[in-house]
């Protein structure tokens, strides 16, 4: 009777460690199967960007091979009709274009810059606790606002408004080439161009840093200030050096969307097609895209190839920007 129940229980035991055996072995193989799947989910959303970055790029460079195959004597032309006959070939005509482009994002990332700068810091070390909602809030409000907005705003009330100022400002450093007068009445001049881009990436820049300040070692900020170091100090020496990589990728992803940016450029400034630095003036320089939105409801055929041209040409500088930020971020982090 004992041996029987002995081997009962060994028999029992034996099927329940084989059912275990079972049951997690069905899972393992649950568990991996879903692991592949999202793997190979994962790794699908990854090559689709690389897919949609190669089709523009093939898109464009197969639109612009009709004006880079075309007569010339009809590429010429359609670059006399686009300028008032100032460019007669694709360089002479895209050259002012990178010029104003470059310029203006450019001004736009000064202006910008050391505001936005001050603005995280502000609200991650020094605004009261109470209020740090409401200015996070507002800083991504501004970015949310459509650039039409901005436009209208820059064109209707920004313009009228600085004249005085750009005008004081022609007078006092007029010896500067940049600010030589006279300023244009009214002012829809590089200047303001820059001043409306610049609120326009205000946000990006201040939203990003803010992050990177938030992301600062705690224990190296209360041991500089354990030491005697003031909140600047502390700033200075512990926060600053943590996010100077940071900050670059913030100022690069601002100078991106201040280099692509259409409608606030198109509705606010007089165009010209120079490689004039005077930012005060009007009819002086213009940008890619602004020129794009322009030209492109009167163009056709080879018009359009080289509008297309001109857009392949923003596309590069834009990977290129991106190019040098990450490799200044990295030699930052280093």
């Amino acid at each position: 009777m004992s041996s029987t129940k002995n081997a009962k229980a060994v028999a029992n035991s034996a099927n329940e460690t084989a059912k275990i055996s079972e049951s997690n072995r069905k899972n393992y193989v649950g568990t991996h199967l879903a692991d592949r799947l999202f793997k190979g989910v994962a790794a699908g959303c990854g090559m689709l960007i690389l897919l949609v970055l190669t089709a523009v790029a093939v898109f464009l460079l197969f639109c612009a091979l009709p004006l880079i195959s075309g007569n010339h004597d009809q590429v010429s032309h359609v670059f006399a009709d686009f300028t008032g006959g100032k460019a007669h070939d694709f360089i002479s005509y895209v050259s002012p274009l990178i010029f104003g482009t470059v310029l203006m994002s450019a001004l736009a990332l000064l202006f910008a810059f050391f505001v936005a700068i001050g603005i995280a810091l502000f609200i991650s070390y020094y605004a009261p606790k109470k209020i740090v909602p409401l200015f996070s809030g507002v800083i991504d409000l501004l970015a949310a606002i459509p650039s039409v907005i901005y436009g209208l705003w820059g064109g209707l009330v920004l313009v009228p408004a600085m004249y005085p100022f750009w005008d004081w400002v022609s007078k006092l450093f007029g010896w500067i080439p940049l600010f030589s007068g006279p300023a244009a009445n009214p002012s829809r001049s590089a200047a303001t161009v820059a001043l409306v881009l610049a609120v326009m990436i205000l946000p990006i820049i201040t939203s990003m840093a803010r992050d990177i300040f938030q992301q600062a070692p705690r224990l190296q900020q209360e041991g500089a200030l354990a030491l005697g170091a003031t909140k600047w100090e502390m700033i200075r020496l512990a926060v600053l050096p943590f996010a100077k990589s940071g900050i670059v990728s913030a100022s690069m992803l601002g100078l991106g969307r201040a280099l692509g940016e259409t409608m606030a450029v198109l509705m606010i400034l007089s165009p010209g097609f120079t490689f004039g630095i005077n930012i005060l003036k009007a009819s002086q320089n213009q940008t890619i895209a602004a020129n794009i939105a322009a030209q492109y409801p009167e163009a056709n055929g080879l018009g359009v190839s080289a509008l297309i041209a001109t857009g392949l040409v923003l596309f590069v500088i834009s990977f290129a920007v991106n190019f040098i930020a990450r490799k200044i971020t990295g030699k930052a982090g280093a």
